[in-house]
């Protein structure tokens, strides 16, 4: 068993939480029970993933997509209010880091993608959000465009869209997890091969051909399962408690 606030003080000193400009509050963003002894992880706090917390008696839902971001509509009404009415009935503390568990060097989204496609880190890059989550590096051996398409779908069980801007293979690549095809001119200026994110625009397509760099639109959800389970992994082993990662499909 596990007081909340001496998880959340660690949860916050270990992602470095403050080193962020975040679009939705990291930490507990719904406040259930005290003591911790079961946590349910997944990548969204859905209706889906709520119910199966209850389901499974959770004492906390630790997510990477929680709620509350910049912009939406404050009022608690409809789905909003179906969600929180689930885990406040339940008391079910819910926990989310957004940036923070898409950056952190040893657990994060970009360091767990980065080991399940064998990519050797070198560096960062992408400081919009106050600390670079972005990773760069490269692939211990080159190859193929259309041999690293399919290294991606077997390892995160979905065909990534893949725009060639160029007929060379990959060696050097740029990756960033969930919606970063911002960052794609941003990646063309290190110089690599080809950058991976999840989600793709209208506009990327042209930015992609026209500065020659293989573009991967790798899945939001399937390039960011990793490090929510990471964190979880890690929670169970140092503090001995019960965690159970549930993955609610997702095809985006």
């Amino acid at each position: 068993m596990l007081q909340r606030d001496e998880l959340l003080a660690y949860l916050e000193e270990m992602l470095n939480v403050q080193a962020f400009a975040d679009y939705a509050p990291n930490g507990l963003q719904v406040e259930g029970r005290t003591d911790i002894k079961k946590i349910v992880t997944g990548v969204t706090a859905c209706q889906a993933l709520v119910d199966a917390a209850v389901e499974r008696k959770a004492d906390a839902l630790l997510v990477h997509h929680g709620y509350f971001w910049k912009g939406e509509d404050a009022c608690i009404v409809g789905m909003k209010k179906q969600r929180l009415g689930a885990l406040l009935a339940a008391d079910i503390n819910l926990l989310a880091y957004h940036l923070p568990l898409d950056a952190h060097p040893e657990l994060g989204n970009n360091t767990e993608l980065a080991k399940l496609l064998n990519l050797q880190q070198e560096g960062v890059f992408g400081s919009e959000t106050g600390t670079p989550i972005g990773q760069y590096g490269r692939l211990a051996q080159a190859m193929s465009a259309e041999a690293f398409g399919k290294l991606l779908a077997r390892k995160l069980g979905r065909e990534p869209l893949h725009i060639a801007g160029t007929d060379g293979g990959i060696h050097t690549v740029a990756w960033c997890t969930g919606a970063a095809q911002s960052y794609l001119e941003q990646a063309a200026a290190l110089g690599v091969d080809a950058f991976v994110t999840g989600e793709i625009s209208e506009q990327t397509v042209h930015v992609a051909r026209e500065l020659g760099l293989h573009f991967f639109s790798a899945g939001h959800h399937a390039t960011e399962r990793g490090g929510v389970q990471a964190l979880g992994a890690h929670l169970a082993a140092r503090f001995g408690l019960e965690v159970e990662f549930v993955d609610i499909h997702n095809p985006v």
